[in-house]
């Protein structure tokens, strides 16, 4: 991974409010414990990059926040507001919350525009017209311009990751969740996608993005969160983070990656 782009990121400001706060969140999978008693607060304007070995509870806490995983106990709230358990207040909590996985789920049967305007039409009730205006300005703006009338059959793995973020943006959601969204595209498609993300960064959008990508952390974060076995043990700017990590599971997990 290049670091190619050095993007400046604004200094982080401590007087932005609290966009997602998660207090004392347990979680288990049977006898496993995923989530160990984690608090994190994230502000709205922030990047938030989660890193940490295979299993540490990276994607389950992500997952979390829109609830797409429920939790044993804690809580988590956006804006102030609980996580709604079910019905009409999930489907308009998970609209506030864009997420982009690691497959990106676009529907086969539709064109890449139909892709991104069907959520503001379906859920937001926008016109047609409307959401088609949207779909195209972001479209353009993750590099895809001329590709709106093709099917997701028809792009690259990085050209479809792309469409997943700009039908994510296109709900205007306040904050955005990335599951390692580049661990299944090849090499070369990788830098195509975390620019995009490091354009959104640049631009103020709130991020939780679990990666991989030591140098979209090291680029775009605020703040690097390192976990492992289901705790949070680092959270800190990336340049202490990478150059100066307090524990040893850290320091053993980033001589392990950066060595390579």
């Amino acid at each position: 991974m290049s670091d190619h782009v050095q993007a400046s990121r604004p200094a982080p400001r401590t007087d932005r409010r609290p966009l997602v706060r998660l207090e004392g969140v347990q979680k288990h999978f049977g006898a496993l414990h995923v989530l160990k008693d984690i608090d994190l607060t994230i502000a709205e304007g922030e990047v938030v990059v989660v890193i940490g070995p295979s299993g540490s509870g990276k994607s389950t806490l992500c997952r979390t926040i829109n609830r797409l995983e429920t939790i044993d106990s804690g809580r988590i709230t956006i804006d102030g507001k609980d996580l709604p358990a079910e019905g009409k207040g999930l489907a308009k909590l998970r609209s506030d919350v864009g997420m982009v996985f690691q497959s990106f789920n676009l529907f086969a049967h539709k064109t890449v525009r139909e892709n991104v305007t069907l959520g503001p039409i379906k859920v937001r009730g926008v016109s047609a017209a409307e959401a088609g205006k949207r779909a195209d300005e972001l479209l353009a703006r993750v590099g895809l311009a001329s590709q709106g009338p093709k099917y997701p059959a028809q792009l690259s793995g990085g050209q479809q990751q792309r469409v997943a973020i700009a039908r994510a943006l296109a709900m205007d959601p306040k904050v955005m969740l990335f599951d390692e969204p580049t661990s299944a595209l090849d090499p070369e498609m990788i830098n195509e996608v975390l620019d995009v993300m490091a354009g959104l960064a640049k631009e103020g959008m709130t991020m939780v993005v679990v990666t991989h990508e030591m140098g979209f952390a090291r680029r775009a974060a605020d703040r690097v969160v390192f976990m492992a076995d289901g705790r949070i043990l680092e959270d800190t700017d990336p340049e202490t983070f990478f150059t100066a990590p307090e524990h040893e599971r850290a320091k053993d997990f980033l001589s392990k990656i950066l060595t390579h």
